[in-house]
């Protein structure tokens, strides 16, 4: 499990963007970067330096995993068949741990690492707790009965800051969810425009 040490809103921030979309977000109140140096006004970026931020803001979004991680990933789409990027996004979104978070079974991708990683999710009746586990379409989802109550869950479950995407059905009550298919870019609900293409041309270079 990889472990976040930096605080979360620094890349809102950074980025100058609420990349999850949150109502506590610090780019809420003002957009420019942290520190004192923060408004300093920002020169064109080179063509490298929009494919780091994009793989950055991309990276950061799946509660920040890591670099080998990430690179993995692309490996992997790459010897997909079709589009790179989207074949990125796919295997993203197929993360056990972001599965539990479109579910709104928590209420941020950190905390669904979390929640997975100490045993309280199930995937076809056996309990996993890797959060990159790969879940396939077709797999039910569910919220272990002892965690069902736990004051996370039924706080997220009635979020109204964010919907399920369509690729997902849910059944609150009983706390299961099935991936029904893998979403392409355009599926996917992010509070903010992801490039995975240029994460693609990034990684290529």
């Amino acid at each position: 499990m990889s472990k976040r040490i930096t605080a979360k809103h620094k890349l809102d921030r950074r980025m100058g963007q609420n990349i999850w979309g949150r109502p506590k977000s610090p780019v809420n109140r003002r957009e420019y970067g942290p520190g004192q140096h923060g408004q300093r006004r920002k020169g064109k970026m080179s063509d490298f330096g929009t494919q780091l931020r994009a793989k950055q803001k991309l990276k950061g979004y799946y509660a920040n995993i890591t670099e080998k991680q990430f690179r993995r990933y692309y490996g992997e789409a790459i010897r997909m068949k079709g589009d790179s990027g989207e074949n990125l996004i796919g295997l993203l979104e197929r993360r056990l741990d972001a599965v539990v978070y479109r579910s709104k079974f928590v209420p941020t991708p950190f905390a669904a690492r979390q929640f997975v990683n100490h045993g309280h999710v199930k995937v076809n009746g056996r309990r996993v707790n890797i959060p990159s586990f790969l879940v396939k379409a077709g797999d039910v989802v569910e919220v272990k009965d002892a965690s069902k109550q736990l004051e996370l869950v039924v706080v997220a479950a009635q979020l109204p800051e964010r919907d399920v995407p369509d690729y997902i059905e849910v059944d609150h009550q009983k706390m299961v969810a099935r991936l029904t298919r893998v979403p392409g870019l355009s599926e996917v609900p992010y509070p903010v425009q992801m490039e995975p293409n240029l994460v693609v041309e990034f990684y290529s270079r």
